[in-house]
């Protein structure tokens, strides 16, 4: 499919929203704003809004709730997927409501910029990325899609779910992710308050979403990425990778680790890990304060071989995160594992 060029493209980007002509919203009833989800997935278990909006005035960052799932200056929701595994597999960003496409750009590589600096992608921040104009001055937008996926050109009409393209992690961006906006008369506005950014924290709005998709989305103020065993410390990258899972482990290896990543924890937070041996023995457990917010967030527990071999059978990981909210520990991650040794 033959992308825009990158100017042309960042042009169209960042015009105001486009309405159609006066005869069409004469002929038609007004755009109802009841957005659908924007991507497919479970957004139970595969897929989470990881940032919303900047709802805070000035300096610093509030999510709409007044948490910290944010960051400043925040303009849209990043709904991410776990890592790079799922990326590759493919999750579908869809068009959350009926329209024409109005921009579209491909051919940015899927990078985060920890590897290459965000410097490499000034003026092109959204990545890929898909621009969809819907009547009455309605426009949504689509970012940091996944090079070579996005199936749609400008002109093109889509109906409501119609595939875009696939979450990626193009642009100025550390996970993967889409970022999703919407607009009207070029204003940007939370998709659950309807309240454009720096509204304040806490303040009451009219949903921009269909019932379907409010149910899907509840807020989440925390939860798993991926967790697992391994024979050596690894580091969050890898563990997000996909690649560090182990399904067995041997007698003799030189170490045994359980790990998980998570995300949205908070300063304060109270975390739990430990493993235990095939016979329910402790192994090793540690309970720390997590120091500070953490949008992701990687904890290990494990032991160094110290004998001949380690007793074989089945080991357990656990591991816990409580959050102190109205004077009551509240359960925000919680998972065990086990794994084979023999």
């Amino acid at each position: 499919m033959r992308a825009l060029a990158p100017a042309v493209l960042l042009a169209m980007l960042t015009v105001a929203g486009v309405a159609f002509a006066a005869s069409d919203s004469e002929e038609l009833p007004p755009f109802v704003a009841a957005f659908e989800v924007p991507v497919r997935c479970d957004t139970r278990t595969a897929c989470f809004i990881q940032n919303y909006m900047d709802a805070q005035p000035g300096l610093g960052a509030r999510d709409l709730t007044c948490g910290p799932l944010t960051y400043d200056g925040h303009d849209g929701l990043d709904i991410r997927i776990p890592g790079p595994k799922a990326m590759e597999t493919g999750v579908a960003v869809i068009a959350a409501a009926p329209g024409v496409v109005r921009a579209v750009r491909d051919g940015m590589p899927d990078i985060s910029i920890n590897k290459t600096g965000a410097h490499i992608v000034a003026g092109r921040e959204a990545g890929n990325a898909v621009v969809v104009t819907h009547r009455d001055g309605w426009e949504t937008q689509y970012s940091h899609l996944r090079l070579g996926s996005i199936v749609v050109r400008p002109g093109d009409t889509v109906e409501t779910g119609a595939p875009l393209g696939m979450v990626g992690l193009s642009g100025n961006t550390e996970f993967p992710h889409v970022h999703f906006s919407i607009r009207r008369d070029g204003i940007t506005l939370d998709p659950f308050t309807g309240l454009p950014p720096a509204s304040g924290c806490g303040v009451p709005g009219k949903s921009l979403w269909s019932a379907a998709a409010e149910r899907a989305l509840p807020y989440r103020a925390g939860g798993l990425l991926v967790a697992g065993f391994t024979a050596a410390i690894l580091d969050l990258e890898t563990a997000l990778s996909g690649s560090a899972t182990s399904t067995t482990l041997s007698v003799t290896d030189p170490a045994l680790v359980f790990w998980v990543a998570s995300w949205g924890l908070r300063q304060g937070d109270t975390e739990t890990i430990r493993v235990l041996r095939p016979d329910g023995t402790v192994l090793t457990e540690n309970k720390t304060s997590v120091p500070s917010n953490k949008a992701q967030w990687l904890r290990y527990a494990g032991r160094k071989l110290r004998e001949a071999a380690w007793p074989a059978g089945r080991y357990r990981g656990e591991y816990r995160v409580a959050r102190q909210v109205d004077g009551k520990d509240v359960v925000v991650v919680e998972t065990t594992l086990e794994i084979e040794v023999r």
